[in-house]
């Protein structure tokens, strides 16, 4: 019982741990790590790649302009997401761009994979439609820790 209660309490990182990883973490990385994946996502979204099937599978409708408050909330989506997987990397010592390659990989298995056959099986979304939203967290899922695992280094102090 004392293990367990060792265990929990060790997997809930402590405010001092935090504030050290966060002056490992570089905020410029973060942040063009974030837009190279919005970018890469808006494309795979748009007409050159699947914004034609996406549309005609979700049922949604092409906005020539699209609103500015979602776009903000979809990059701020995006950072958090970079923000966690950077913190996942610091705790799991990953600092080879192959590691970070692999992490992704088993990310994307793990959570957007699994998740996205529940609804094919569970709420009739249109296989086609999964393997678009799959298509686009694979390549978050790898770019993002990519991205981090290659930015230079912090010196320490």
């Amino acid at each position: 019982m004392g293990g367990a209660k060792n265990l929990s309490v060790s997997l809930i990182p402590n405010v001092l741990s935090l504030q050290m990883e966060m002056k490992r973490i570089s905020f410029v990385a973060l942040a063009v790590v974030t837009l190279v994946v919005f970018v890469a996502s808006s494309i795979w979204y748009s007409p050159f790649l699947f914004g034609r099937q996406f549309l005609e599978l979700s049922g949604a409708t092409a906005n020539a302009h699209p609103s500015p408050v979602n776009a903000l909330f979809e990059f701020l989506r995006t950072f958090v997401l970079a923000f966690v997987i950077a913190h996942l990397l610091l705790r799991l010592n990953v600092a080879h761009w192959k590691q970070a390659v692999g992490l992704g990989l088993w990310l994307w298995v793990g959570f957007p994979v699994i998740l996205l056959t529940g609804s094919i099986l569970w709420q009739n979304v249109p296989w086609q439609l999964a393997a678009i939203h799959s298509g686009d967290w694979l390549i978050k899922l790898i770019l993002i820790p990519l991205g981090i695992a290659v930015w230079p280094k912090r010196a320490s102090a």
